[in-house]
């Protein structure tokens, strides 16, 4: 019996071996899969987007307006409309009222393409350094003038110079829109350096100042869709930027 006895004694020590390991690698696997789960949780919540697609993504979300101040020009204006037509792209236009009264006709075809048409007052004049009633008939003339011709009252008004009197807009209950970049392209008049100042500085739901009385003028505003549609921006009216 007692050769019995010494001879289980080495079983029950390797039973309890056996029971003591399972018992150790079951709680090893549940902590491994605990980890996992966890490490792909966190992997699943903090990887970016690839490269492609952000650009994609972004590229969605680059809008840019195109304005064109001092207008309807009698030379550049439809060579603009042209233009623009051709490359599928919206603009803005801030007429000057006396020139709406000139060249209704060209009034119209800017109307009739889908642009958007903005007040620029009716003899480009510092509206600040009027009385208030002077400055409220200099966009009451121009309004009731683009409207004669598109059947439309402006919503917009781009002040002569960027120069306002205080609370104006709300008085005529238009909405000012300024500009972000100005690449003073009626001082320059060199396509080239028109085209650089705009592309160089230009960011993500910009205002871009240009006039449609200059022929260096049209052909930079060609240039700069063309460059700035390859770098996955949309041309948009300023109405779109304001209220997306």
């Amino acid at each position: 019996m007692k050769k019995l006895h010494k001879f289980f004694i080495p079983i029950e020590i390797f039973l309890l071996f056996v029971i003591v390991c399972r018992y150790m690698e079951d709680r090893l696997m549940d902590k491994l899969t605990h980890v996992t789960a966890e490490y792909f949780k966190e992997d699943e919540r903090t990887v970016p987007v690839s490269a492609e697609g952000k650009e994609m993504e972004q590229g969605e979300a680059k809008k840019v307006a195109l304005t064109f101040d001092d207008g309807p020009n009698e030379c550049y204006t439809e060579e603009l409309l042209d233009g623009l037509a051709a490359k599928g792209v919206k603009a803005t236009f801030f007429l000057i009222g006396k020139k709406v009264v000139e060249s209704p006709e060209i009034v119209e075809r800017i109307f009739q393409e889908g642009h958007l048409i903005g007040n620029h007052s009716y003899d480009h004049v510092n509206l600040n350094e009027m009385s208030k009633e002077a400055a409220c008939e200099q966009i009451k003339k121009t309004n009731e003038e683009i409207k004669k011709v598109t059947g439309t009252l402006p919503e917009y008004l781009r002040p002569p110079f960027g120069s306002f009197k205080k609370n104006l807009d709300s008085d005529m209950n238009m909405i000012e829109v300024l500009w972000d970049i100005d690449p003073r392209d009626w001082s320059v008049k060199n396509t080239g350096k028109v085209v650089n100042r705009v592309v160089t500085n230009v960011q993500d739901g910009d205002i871009i100042l240009l006039h449609d009385e200059y022929a260096t003028s049209v052909a930079a505003a060609m240039e700069i869709i063309d460059i700035l549609k390859s770098q996955g921006y949309e041309f948009v009216t300023v109405d779109e930027l304001i209220f997306e």
